[in-house]
């Protein structure tokens, strides 16, 4: 399935490509590379998740075979991996030299795997993941040199920096076609990050009240703030506030998606925000 919005008025001869890719989907923002206005959003949901990174790959080959809004110049190119093959590694702990323990208890590993890293703006910690090399080099035929991050790198700072100088606990949840992240912060400072896969509801409602459980906080009493791929008609919705009582979804940062019927203004926070 497509969803596409774009700014009618909004035009240039020099753009930014953000793309995101996971095994369920595939999204892409365009915007203008001197003022940063977002020109353009679409959004590829895959009927079901592919599950490998090269029946990925097939499906990205073709979006861009079809998708002419892809096939142009660009003056720059980013590139979000979104998966669950990450941990956070405090910066007193981190050694760019040995990358391997890191990932080895959280995350099934093969020798042949490609480990790297990213550098957080807002805390002293480093992301370490396994990227899908194959899309990398699919990308780097097609633009040339380009940069890439972990999606929960971008989404950590992202919400660090829109929670900054708040005394409150914040706890957030991202929520992907079938991954949810939680962040929880207060006062500038990273209190948890996990991220989960979830089959069902009652997986998604498990992992945010366990996560309360764990930081001893009431479902009665604490603010839940939703960001991304969740409605307040959906059952996910429904059942979390079965569960907790002050909820709410993260405000918009951007105006782009306020015309928009396909895009609410808390989705492709990563993207868009």
């Amino acid at each position: 399935m497509q969803k596409k919005t774009n700014k009618t008025n909004a035009f240039s001869q020099h753009k930014n490509l953000s793309i995101q890719f996971s095994l369920d989907g595939f999204s892409f923002c365009i915007s203008n590379s001197e003022t940063t206005e977002k020109i353009l959003l679409t959004q590829y949901s895959f009927d079901k998740s592919v599950n490998s990174p090269e029946l990925l790959l097939e499906k990205i080959i073709h979006i861009f075979a079809i998708d002419k809004d892809l096939q142009q110049d660009f003056v720059s190119v980013f590139a979000v991996h979104q998966n669950n093959l990450s941990t956070l590694v405090p910066d007193e702990y981190f050694d760019r030299n040995n990358l391997v323990p890191y990932l080895k208890y959280s995350v099934k590993t093969l020798t042949t795997d490609f480990i790297t890293y990213d550098s957080l703006t807002t805390v002293n910690a480093h992301t370490v993941y396994i990227p899908y090399v194959n899309i990398n080099n699919y990308l780097f035929q097609n633009f040339g040199e380009f940069e890439y991050k972990h999606h929960s790198t971008i989404l950590i700072d992202k919400v660090l920096e829109y929670s900054k100088e708040n005394a409150d606990r914040q706890f957030f949840v991202h929520v992907l076609e079938n991954q949810l992240d939680i962040v929880v912060c207060k006062n500038d400072q990273l209190i948890f990050h996990n991220s989960f896969s979830f089959n069902s509801k009652e997986d998604f409602i498990y992992y945010i009240l366990f996560t309360a459980e764990q930081l001893q906080v009431d479902p009665n009493i604490f603010h839940l703030t939703f960001i991304g791929a969740i409605e307040k008609e959906s059952e996910l919705y429904t059942i979390t506030y079965n569960y907790v009582r002050n909820i709410h979804f993260i405000s918009p940062i951007s105006n782009f998606f306020a015309s928009s019927e396909d895009f609410s203004n808390h989705s492709n926070f990563i993207l868009v925000s």
